[in-house]
């Protein structure tokens, strides 16, 4: 019986794992369809193979990578249907979650939580451009979406929500650390912080169609980003990853 330290480390290292072979595929480090083996992939992280293997399979499972029959996997490419598609099925799914969290009702605790990382984001949007801090933006906007799926209640719809926001670009913060210096990020920005605050409210007031109705278009937004970047050049060279993305 493993003891609670090595538990720990083969949980340390499966992490590792798994984050550092995302980070090859979406920082462009590894080209569309090249070979990637449990070998070559242990080497470029440093860790050893049994972690890897379970990376490996678990990106396979995502449908980020696909095995080959010559053995190992090969990252895929996707056509810009298929971000919208896995943008939109986030919007789903989100939606659900904003009106389930609505019609069951949460603690005064719980909406109290979500309302204060609101007012978080809202002191960061608040800021000028030149003082905005990214980094503190994208913490605070994964930390809504996250309490969002929670709020729901409903521990199948989490789980299903965690997996397609590991599919390529569908997360809520995806494409706009390129487009930082350009006007339109600061107007998405904006709107993106109003329909946190709505969907807050009416999850508050227990407004299950409202709620539903403005997580699925807040979704949109990331979708009307991934458009931007991908019509300009100069953009989509800030995203290393969307090399993966085709016509």
């Amino acid at each position: 019986m493993a003891l609670p330290n090595e538990t720990q480390r083969g949980t340390s290292q499966s992490l590792k794992a798994l984050l550092g072979l995302r980070d090859l595929v979406y920082s462009g480090e590894v080209a569309p369809g090249e070979r990637l083996t449990e070998i070559s992939v242990s080497e470029r992280l440093g860790l050893s193979r049994t972690p890897v293997r379970a990376a490996l399979a678990r990106l396979g499972r995502e449908g980020i990578l696909e095995a080959i029959p010559s053995g190992g996997y090969a990252v895929r490419t996707f056509t810009a249907a298929d971000v919208h598609d896995a943008i939109e099925l986030r919007g789903v799914l989100e939606g659900t979650a904003a009106r389930l969290a609505a019609e069951r009702g949460v603690s005064c605790s719980d909406i109290d939580a979500f309302k204060a990382i609101v007012r978080r984001l809202d002191t960061i949007v608040g800021t000028t451009p030149a003082e905005l801090d990214f980094s503190a933006y994208v913490s605070a906007n994964a930390q809504f979406h996250d309490m969002l799926a929670v709020l729901s209640g409903s521990k199948v719809l989490q789980r299903e929500i965690e997996h397609v926001l590991h599919l390529p670009f569908a997360g809520p913060s995806a494409f706009l650390n390129a487009q930082t210096d350009m006007p339109e990020f600061r107007t998405s920005l904006i709107s993106g912080q109003a329909q946190h605050r709505a969907i807050a409210h009416a999850i508050e007031m227990r407004e299950g169609a409202r709620a539903e109705a403005v997580a699925r278009e807040h979704a949109r937004l990331a979708r009307l980003n991934l458009d931007v970047v991908i019509r300009d050049s100069a953009l989509a060279e800030r995203v290393p990853g969307l090399r993966l993305v085709s016509g």
